[in-house]
């Protein structure tokens, strides 16, 4: 777990261990919560889009991968969706962990996400309220 962010107010780390192996079994995976600039950088790097975002996966083959969640951002998000900011990071964990394991977005995933995710009690997020 890296972060690049004071993390006061964040999720504990043991709460977005916990989101992480309930998304995929993955024996190397680095969580990073970071900052705007670097999450635009990143997006930038990699995905040609000049803004940052929310979470980002990266996958290296095997069980090896890294999850860059930026924080700004997914405060924002959490704030205008009425969600509580932990709620707001499990949803992205395990966002990011189904993406290394290979899924893409899709009815298919936002199913594997909610049945996840309700596990730990957290109400589906994409229902509109």
């Amino acid at each position: 777990m890296q972060f690049a962010v004071a993390r006061r107010g964040l999720p504990s780390a043991a709460a977005l261990l916990k989101w992480a192996r309930a998304g995929a079994p993955f024996n190397e995976v680095t969580l990073r919560i970071v900052g705007m600039r670097e999450s635009r950088f990143l997006n930038k790097s990699f995905r040609r889009r000049d803004t940052p975002t929310n979470v980002l996966s990266f996958h290296y083959g095997g069980r090896r991968g890294d999850i860059v969640l930026c924080h700004p951002v997914i405060a924002r998000e959490a704030r205008r969706q009425g969600k509580t900011l932990a709620a707001h990071y499990a949803h992205l964990v395990v966002h990011g962990m189904l993406h290394l394991r290979g899924h893409g977005h899709g009815r298919r995933m936002e199913k594997r996400e909610i049945s996840i995710l309700r596990r730990f009690g957290i109400a589906n997020p994409y229902a509109v309220e």
